[in-house]
Order: C-alpha cells, then structure tokens, then sequence
C-alpha cells in the first residue's frame, strides 16, 4: 500500500503532523499564481538590497554612470539592444533607472506599512482586548481618520510636512492606521476569551504578557495577510504621490516620478511611459497575488 492509501485508511490527512505554518506552507506551494507572484516579489527584493550594495561600494560612482549620466544624442531613444528599454527625455537609460527606483518603491513601501502595523497594533490589540469604554474611545478616533480618503490626507501631510523621505513614509503610514487597527481589534476579539488565555490570566500574568505572548500570537495569521496587500496599495500611492509632482523628486529614480516626466512626451516616445506604468502593474499584481495566496493558506476553512 502507498503512503497516501495508508493515510487514508488509517484516517489522516495530508496536514496532520504539521505545524501551522507548515501546513500553510504546503497549500501556499499548491497555488501557482501566488508562487509565481512571491517569487516576483522575491526578486524586486533582491534588486532593492543589490543596488545598495552596489552604491556603498563603488560610492555611487556606478549610479552616476548608469543612473544620472545624461546624454543629448540619446534623447528619447526607442528600446534598443544598447538600451533595452530606451531613453528618456534627458537621455539617461530607463533600464537601469527602474532599477535603481525599484528600492525606493519598495523600501518606502514597506516601512510605511511596518510603521503604521506598528501604531496599528498598539491601538487595535488594546481596544480590542479591554473593550468597553477604551474600545470606543480609539475607535470612534479611528473612524474620524476612516472618513477622509487615503489620498488626499496623503497629500495634506506632504504638503504639510515637505517630501522628505521620512515624511513621505508618514503620510502613506498614517492614512493605513486606523485600517490596521480594525483588522487587530477584530483577530484580537477572537482569541481573548479562549481558554488559554483564561488559564494564563488564573496563573496571575499580567495584561500586558498575555497580550504580547499568547493574544497577539494567536491572531497575527490575518493581520499578515492585510499587511501583504496594504504594500501593493502603499507602491500605489507612493507611485500617485510622485506622479503628482510632491513626491519622490527628480532626479531620483522613482518610479512614480519617471512616470511623471514621461508624460510630457508620451505622443512622440511611448516607451518611456508604458514601461514605468508596465512595471508598477506587475509589481502590485505579484503583491497581490501573493498576498491572496497566503490568505487562502492560512484559511482554517481549507484545511481538508
């Protein structure tokens, strides 16, 4: 008898034996659109961190050959075997400036999402685990955050603030706040009356051990899953801040901000629009898909 009969005929399935983890694991490999989009994602990752590295050691000497380099002759040049994805109005090759971009896409992306999960989790598990007065207390302050759209309270604290990095890092952080606090509260809602947590509160630990060690561990499946897709949104809107002229700014190998510039010329060099655009949609897309592929592996519903 195979492996898989004697499982069946002794009555396991094909998750037993597993942590949890291990089992999303397993299903997560079983969906190949979020594979492929995790290995996508792996990779712009992987571009981010060797553009650094590149800069500190060459001390930049590289990025200003490659990425700033401007040359008259090569304006608007069209993708080429010398240039695979053209020039653009000053010359300079798109390849290597997406390249270069992608880390500020990423980078700040990612920070602004970790930053406001940071804030989010403070405020979401404590409501979520007090309730009562304190509950809606923060929410009723959340909810006033939740009626003004992402955008436009982006906009006001860079236009408040000044694009900076950090300060374009805070208005796409602070928009995602109240958004994440409401995802903690509800998965902390869930777990604070099981019985482990009883048992720990019986033994005498305080709220703010059962919180960190047993509340906020048994909840995070979810939160994970929104933080994936909130990325996807914060490179859009990263991307929309620099489209709009108050982002990243030239000549900063931003992507939204090569979008920008590209616009001007888009009747007489389509390529110099169409592939920043192509590579901000793919982009979210593999987020995307790799955050639905983790929420269906970390859905209890299916298991079997």
């Amino acid at each position: 008898m195979t492996q898989q009969g004697m499982k069946k005929a002794t009555g396991m399935n094909e998750y037993q034996g597993r942590s949890l983890w291990g089992e999303a694991w397993h299903r997560y490999k079983k969906n190949k659109v979020a594979v492929a989009g995790l290995v996508v994602v792996i990779a712009l990752l992987i571009i981010a961190l060797g553009t650094i590295v590149i800069d500190l050691v060459t001390h930049e000497s590289v990025y200003n050959e490659l990425v700033l380099k401007q040359d008259i002759y090569r304006k608007l040049a069209k993708p080429s075997m010398q240039h695979i994805f053209g020039c653009d109005e000053y010359g300079r090759d798109i390849f290597f400036r997406m390249v270069w971009g992608t880390r500020y896409s990423l980078f700040i992306g990612v920070s602004s999402i970790l930053f406001a999960l940071a804030i989010g989790l403070v405020l979401g598990s404590t409501a979520g685990y007090y309730g009562g007065k304190i509950d809606n207390f923060i929410m009723r302050i959340m909810d006033v955050f939740l009626s003004i759209p992402s955008m436009v309270m982006a906009i006001a604290v860079v236009t408040a603030l000044g694009t900076g990095t950090f300060n374009l890092v805070l208005s796409i952080a602070i928009p995602q706040i109240p958004r994440l606090a409401r995802i903690v509260r509800a998965s902390v809602m869930t777990v604070r009356d099981r019985e482990f947590i009883e048992s720990a509160r019986a033994v005498g630990a305080n709220d703010r051990l059962i919180i960190t060690q047993y509340v906020l561990p048994n909840a995070m499946a979810p939160i994970i899953v929104q933080t994936s897709l909130y990325i996807g949104q914060a490179i859009l809107a990263i991307a929309g801040l620099s489209f709009l002229g108050i982002g990243i700014q030239p000549p900063t190998p931003e992507w939204g901000s090569i979008l920008n510039a590209a616009r001007t010329y888009m009747r007489q060099a389509w390529h110099i629009s169409l592939i920043p655009g192509l590579v901000i949609m793919f982009t979210v897309l593999s987020l995307n898909a790799a955050g639905d592929g983790l929420r269906d592996a970390l859905d209890p519903k299916l298991k079997n």
